[in-house]
């Protein structure tokens, strides 16, 4: 059933009211978890260095395989001090309680870290890292919940300097070994970066700012595939990931977007053409971005792309992308028309509202309808803002939309509490169960402060929480799709690492069955193109599905 645009508008109102007369219904946990120290992360006041402006992200992840779900910070170098920092990795103790123990598990590297992706690559059942840097990005091995530096060991360059942006693990052949895709960002030693005000693209608005990327040399992407010895070879050029060129590349997504089995590739790009690399299934892809719509906004215009989602938001069965972009401009909402080409919804969606910096961006059904509504980080690049008079913030709210159907979404981001609408200038955001109510909670890096962890609070319906493993596909699962029909609602979602903005969710699955308690059946196509069922499952308690163990 398709709904008026006034019908639509009436019933957000109604919910808007509703939330309106409601407690708060986020809190910040952060604190009182323990997990209140800073994250550094360049300077606070002014920028010289472009390195300095993109933050970092993180990771929920269970590292020490005892069922919680542990958090990992990455940090950088704060401008003040000439030591840099190792990642913060902290271990849920249970009730609330967080310890950090990053060198105590292995996590030493310091310097400015970028994106982190997590995946059993030697498929043992640990969940191994992928840390991006600024100079050398490296894969760490989980032996037990210790980490080790395999980066050499697995044919991955150790040394040398390049700027590793977002990553994804991915089995992009259908082998059942992970492989490793990279975006690189810009060219760029430290020293042979320009002084702010040196040239134009060292001005924003008149405003001496750090330079870049416009001016800068541009990078390009990487792909890494793991041979049967379980070692990494870089296939870059043979994939076809180096044709379209050089980019400015930042967030990740790995999804099948044309829905023919093989994992495809999404990359937002910074003021150049963002990419969508499809996977042909012969062991290659083929960059079709601008051809299938998804490369610039509806006016053909090149936006600064920050952070990606992927999600079925219009409920027609093929994921979609939403993309964070600069100040001044909306999000993007690419809606999939038929897998092979989508258009930009944002501003019929209802996205404009708040023209603001976005960053983080994740799918997060808020109220457990069975739509994927939407969270967005959000932080200008330049603490040069607060001063220069020009009307924008270096700090700013996070945004929460939620999603009415039809492809339409209702701004909710002022009514759910300050811990929501507290300004900050953040960049990663990842969603996990931190409390083991099986829930999702939110997690976002803010530069130089806290970070904020998110727990809603107020009345819920139902939600279905599903964690894949799988046994002939990798053992991450990822690729896996997955579609849950309850009453009259089909949702379809897909397994994948990476995607937001540098950082990486809790592997497992949430779906929101509104009133029904069942989920009717469970339809998974794994990795190699195994289909299975499960029927009559039970959202009060997780369910860990297992490839080849479905009832007969």
């Amino acid at each position: 059933m398709r709904w008026s645009q006034a019908t639509l508008v009436f019933y957000a109102g109604l919910f808007i009211l509703a939330v309106a007369q409601s407690p708060e219904i986020f809190a910040d946990r952060a604190e009182a978890w323990g997990l209140g120290r800073a994250i550094p992360f360049g300077t606070s006041t002014a920028t010289r260095l472009l390195v300095e402006t993109t933050g970092a992200g993180l990771a929920v992840l269970d590292f020490d395989g005892d069922g919680r779900n542990d958090l990992l910070f990455l940090a950088g170098v704060r401008s003040s001090d000439s030591q840099p920092q190792a990642p913060l990795l902290y271990r849920n103790l249970g009730g609330g309680r967080f310890s950090e123990v990053a060198g105590q598990a292995g996590l030493t590297a310091q310097g400015w870290a970028q994106a982190v992706c997590h995946g059993d690559i030697d498929n043992d059942g640990d969940a191994d890292l992928v840390l991006t840097h600024y100079g050398v990005s490296r894969i760490y091995r989980n032996d037990g919940g210790r980490f080790r530096d395999v980066t050499a060991a697995l044919g991955l360059p150790a040394s040398g300097h390049s700027w590793g942006a977002g990553c994804a693990l991915l089995d992009y052949d259908r082998d059942g070994r992970l492989d490793l895709f990279l975006s690189r960002y810009v060219n760029l030693t430290p020293e042979a970066s320009p002084a702010p005000g040196s040239r134009p693209e060292c001005l924003w608005k008149d405003v001496p700012v750090a330079c870049g990327p416009r001016g800068l040399p541009m990078a390009t992407n990487s792909l890494y595939r793991q041979t049967a010895l379980g070692q990494f070879e870089d296939v870059s050029a043979k994939a076809g990931i180096l044709k379209p060129g050089g980019r400015y590349g930042l967030g990740v997504a790995a999804a099948d977007f044309n829905n023919d089995g093989w994992p495809d590739l999404y990359v937002a790009c910074d003021q150049t053409p963002s990419l969508l690399y499809q996977n042909t299934g012969q062991g290659a892809f083929l960059e079709r971005g601008v051809e299938a719509g998804v490369a610039f906004d509806s006016n053909g215009r090149a936006q600064a792309g920050m952070g990606v989602a992927v999600a079925d938001f219009d409920g027609n069965g093929t994921l979609d992308i939403a993309k964070t972009n600069f100040s001044g401009d909306l999000p993007s909402l690419y809606l999939n028309e038929d897998g092979q080409f989508f258009h930009d919804a944002a501003a019929s969606a209802g996205l404009g509202k708040h023209l603001l910096l976005g960053w983080g961006i994740a799918s997060y059904d808020h109220d457990e309808d069975g739509r994927p509504d939407l969270i967005l980080a959000n932080g200008h690049v330049y603490p040069e803002v607060d001063r220069a008079g020009l009307g924008e913030s270096y700090r700013q709210p996070t945004l929460v939309y939620r999603n009415l159907g039809n492809a339409k979404f209702a701004d909710l981001s002022g009514l759910l509490g300050n811990a929501l609408s507290s300004p900050k200038a953040s960049r990663g955001l990842a969603l996990g169960d931190l409390d083991g109510d099986h829930r999702p909670e939110i997690v976002i890096t803010n530069l130089n402060a806290t970070p904020t962890v998110l727990r809603r609070t107020g009345a819920r319906r139902n939600l279905l929480k599903l964690s894949l493993r799988g046994s002939r596909s990798n053992r991450s699962a990822f690729g896996a799709r997955v579609t849950v029909i309850s009453a009259k609602l089909s949702q379809v979602q897909e397994l994948a690492s990476g995607g937001s903005y540098f950082s990486q969710h809790e592997t497992a699955l949430y779906f929101g069955l509104g009133a029904s308690r069942v989920a009717d059946r469970v339809e998974i196509r794994w990795p190699n193109g195994a289909r299975e069922t499960w029927r009559n499952l039970d959202a009060s308690r997780p369910h860990h599905l297992i490839e080849g163990a479905a009832p007969r």
